[in-house]
């Protein structure tokens, strides 16, 4: 199958590609920005093209003669991202009439068992950009929406939100929300889903994937705080608001502040898979744990999909080149290289 990959050099997509490459699919890589094979190991195995979702002309070129999508673009990192998401689920939806797209697959989000004017701007979000999409399906194309909670993995968005309050903070505040359950998955689990979803035709409509741990989210950075080697102790704390929680969490973060924020205000529902519509893997390999994939994401660059890759972006690295070779707590050297990237920002803002 050709598949075209939207948001191929994104955290999900650079890792997607070449699994699909390697089921034995042909791929084009898209992204907005000009192409840039040289950044990606398989980047000399894809075809290439640059393509906004948001412009009629460059998708419809970039349709040409696939036969299915691979949808991955998200806007969280601007803010009215809801706007734009909307409107490039929009374009590839028309777009689809009249091609030879048989396959959608779509890596959404999952939806707490709520009344829908109470989820997030993030979570109603990825929820409309996945009702858009099905919009597209007729008899001859069918999408499967891949509903995803946290993702375990150095460069995910969610991992780089977690690992520096894990890392950063002795005496963790744990206001009373982080108390939800939540379902994470391994991002090497994400990528099999994703390559069966363009397999088994019996993928069909929104199913829920996730790992096969479920904790609350206190639990969570416990993990974090474990895999990294460090002994952090969690305090319950008077309520907070969430909007004030996430004013902090981005004060301590790489993340871009908007990121950061949207996902704190998903923080309070319950991120758990629905019972009956949860993806079981074909091969009966058993899925990744919590603490399994963890580990991996404090590993060396490119050991595992969990592990940072040379091509994820510079704000996902912990960089303080002089501490590490001097073998530095893992809390200084998190603490110097936040430091490092906050002067760079003011540095760039001044030039």
């Amino acid at each position: 199958m050709k598949i075209l990959v939207l948001g191929a050099t994104g955290y999900v997509g650079s890792r997607v590609v070449p699994a699909l490459i390697g089921a034995g699919h042909q791929v084009v890589a898209a992204s907005s920005s000009p192409p840039a094979p040289h950044r990606f190991a398989w980047g000399d195995q894809a075809d290439w093209v640059q393509c906004d979702v948001t412009d009629t002309r460059a998708v419809r070129r970039a349709l040409t003669d696939v036969d299915g999508i691979c949808y991955l673009v998200h806007s969280l990192n601007q803010r009215g991202f809801e706007n734009r998401d909307r409107l490039g689920a929009e374009t590839v939806r028309d777009a689809v009439a009249g091609s030879g797209v048989r396959r959608i697959v779509y890596l959404s989000g999952l939806v707490p068992d709520v009344d829908p004017s109470a989820l997030s701007a993030h979570i109603s979000s990825r929820l409309e950009v996945e009702e858009v999409l099905e919009q597209a399906a007729s008899s001859t194309t069918t999408l499967c929406s891949l509903r995803a909670g946290v993702v375990l993995g150095a460069g995910s968005t969610s991992f780089e939100v977690i690992r520096p309050l894990a890392t950063l903070l002795l005496v963790q505040p744990i206001p009373g929300f982080l108390g939800h359950q939540v379902q994470p998955i391994a991002v090497s689990d994400v990528l099999r889903a994703m390559v069966e979803a363009f397999e088994d035709d019996h993928l069909t409509g929104a199913v829920d994937i996730g790992g096969p741990d479920v904790l609350a989210y206190a639990q969570l950075m416990g993990e974090a705080s474990r895999a990294s080697g460090l002994l952090r102790v969690r305090v319950p704390i008077v309520p907070v608001p969430a909007p004030l929680v996430g004013l902090g969490t981005a004060a301590l973060s790489a993340a871009p502040f908007w990121t950061v924020t949207a996902l704190i205000a998903s923080l309070r529902h319950d991120m758990v898979c629905r019972p009956g519509h949860t993806w079981v893997p074909r091969d009966e390999r058993p899925l990744t744990s919590v603490r399994a994939a963890m580990r991996l994401a404090v590993g060396p660059v490119g050991s595992s999909p969990e592990a940072p890759l040379p091509s994820d972006p510079d704000w996902t690295r912990m960089r303080a080149p002089i501490l590490d070779e001097l073998h530095a707590p893992a809390t200084v050297r998190a603490g110097a290289s936040l430091a490092l990237r906050r002067v760079r920002a003011v540095l760039g803002l001044a030039g």
